[in-house]
């Protein structure tokens, strides 16, 4: 299997379940970085897309990710490796409850924290139970998501997320409980006739009047917006 190849960087997606599609690439392009962020993460890194173009994107010094499966985790490690932010860039193999806990201890916390979780409900779990892990909630639900952020983020610092659209309204309520509001909402359509699929949201400790908008991806099959192509023209090769 060939690696997926970027302007700045490939990434190899031959080890891990969950290949490289639109949300994580959206996610990392949309993402808010804040002002001059020192430290980022990205929780469930799956093959590292999203933190290797949080690489491309900042100048941040520690730039980490955090993996609970063992194959997604070695395919993070070698594309870390292999790309021209290496020395930035960090995984660590383990649950995020885990490594929120002992990150909350040592007082660490991050100025950017990104996530594209694992979101079907349960009802639909596969039998490749690697692929379930990415995909389902059992592996990481919101609630442990939310808190487990709320202890680490800095105190000016920005969580995004992408999710169902779907979940948008419950994934805010539980997001406030914990002291986090909403600064930024993106909804997503596949076509300007498609519903709504997907909300990318971008959280802060400091309640502030939200900035909506909405993003387009097609035109037709294959033939992308402008805002789409503008979102993303950094990254992928053909835009």
């Amino acid at each position: 299997m060939k690696p997926f190849q970027f302007k700045e960087f490939a990434v190899h997606q031959d080890k891990t379940a969950m290949k490289i599609g639109t949300d994580g690439v959206l996610l990392g392009a949309w993402c808010a970085l804040g002002e001059y962020p020192d430290t980022m993460l990205d929780i469930g890194s799956g093959t590292g897309v999203i933190a290797l173009m949080l690489a491309q994107r900042s100048d941040a010094m520690t730039i980490d990710a955090v993996e609970i499966d063992e194959d997604a985790y070695e395919q993070t490690v070698e594309n870390f490796e292999q790309s021209d932010w290496g020395d930035r860039l960090f995984c660590y193999n383990a649950s995020f409850d885990e490594f929120a806990e002992e990150m909350a201890e040592d007082e660490e916390q991050y100025d950017v924290i990104v996530s594209n979780p694992p979101f079907y409900t349960d009802d639909f779990e596969s039998e490749d139970e690697a692929r379930n892990k990415a995909r389902f909630t059992s592996s990481l639900s919101f609630e442990s998501l939310i808190n487990g952020v709320s202890k680490i983020l800095s105190e000016n610092g920005v969580f995004s997320v992408i999710i169902p659209f779907r979940e948008e309204a419950s994934f805010v309520e539980l997001a406030k409980k914990e002291g986090l509001f909403p600064k930024k909402v993106c909804r997503v359509r596949g076509n300007e006739t498609t519903e709504i699929k997907r909300s990318l949201l971008a959280f802060t400790f400091n309640e502030t009047s939200v900035e909506e908008e909405e993003l387009v991806i097609e035109k037709e099959r294959h033939q992308y917006t402008d805002a789409y192509i503008n979102l993303t023209k950094d990254f992928y090769l053909k835009m």
